[in-house]
């Protein structure tokens, strides 16, 4: 017990550590390409310009960072909900699964780019287009990894489950769904990690705010340290939400093997 107790600090600095060690290597090499290689500051700034850009136009990147985070987790809450319906509903119609499964590889092999414009023009310049891009990113992964984790629930799970006398309903909520949660986790995660795009190739596309916004017209004036400032920012907003999204399924499922690990590391 007091090994395990002695090693969990080191553990959890080492789970720190790690990370302001790569990210310290990664503004080394940064400032020494930007220093050394001859590249123009307009093409590539140093740490230090971009470092200014932050703080001098904090109050615009915050409000643009409000904005694309609220689009953000309108279209996970959205995309995740319909997702899982949809997984839902796949694996228990046939009928059902054969008609909405072409529909959710077309969604996929058209681009989300070629979509901006029209989601554009039929949702308007705020909110909803951009939660609409947002909505159509996350939806596949979510949809495909809760199906397949339904689908590939043990056959001798439901067997038992049946031969105890398991309604349809019980079968769903007591052995299909605790079942799949690990593969649902999985395809959230995924989610969250690219939810963002959506929203800011919607801000690309035509919006009046969100951190999309404030790196294209960066970009049109020519001013790259802002451009990398709000580049930086969405960085750290993904990571940041990805994280807290992650913590959470860790705690509600907390009988998954990779969830006992972090919290009790040998």
């Amino acid at each position: 017990m007091s090994g395990r107790a002695t090693h969990r600090p080191t553990y959890r600095a080492a789970r720190v550590g790690r990370p302001l060690v790569t990210l310290g290597g990664l503004l080394l090499a940064w400032w020494a390409v930007s220093r050394f290689a001859g590249i123009p500051a307009y093409l590539l700034p140093d740490p230090g310009s971009v470092a200014v850009a932050l703080w001098t136009q904090r109050t615009l990147l915050a409000w643009s960072t409000l904005t694309t985070l609220t689009e953000t987790v309108l279209g996970l809450l959205i995309g995740t909900a319909l997702g899982g319906l949809c997984a839902l509903a796949m694996v228990f119609s046939g009928r059902i699964r054969r008609w909405l499964m072409p529909m959710l590889l077309l969604s996929q092999a058209v681009p989300v780019f070629a979509l901006a414009p029209l989601l554009v023009l039929w949702f308007g310049f705020g909110i909803a287009s951009k939660v609409v891009m947002a909505v159509l990113v996350i939806f596949f992964p979510v949809a495909a990894s809760f199906a397949d984790g339904l689908a590939r629930t043990e056959t001798g799970w439901l067997e038992l489950a049946r031969t105890m006398g398991a309604s349809p309903a019980s079968l769903l909520l007591r052995v299909r769904l605790p079942a799949a949660l690990p593969a649902f986790a999985s395809g959230l995660r995924v989610a969250t990690a690219v939810a963002p795009i959506g929203a800011v190739i919607g801000e690309w596309v035509g919006a009046a705010s969100g951190l999309g916004y404030v790196m294209l017209n960066a970009n049109a004036r020519i001013q790259t340290d802002l451009m990398f400032a709000a580049l930086l920012v969405l960085a750290t907003m993904t990571v940041l939400l990805w994280t807290l999204v992650d913590r959470a399924l860790r705690w509600l499922l907390y009988w998954v093997p990779d969830a006992q690990d972090d919290r009790h590391p040998a």
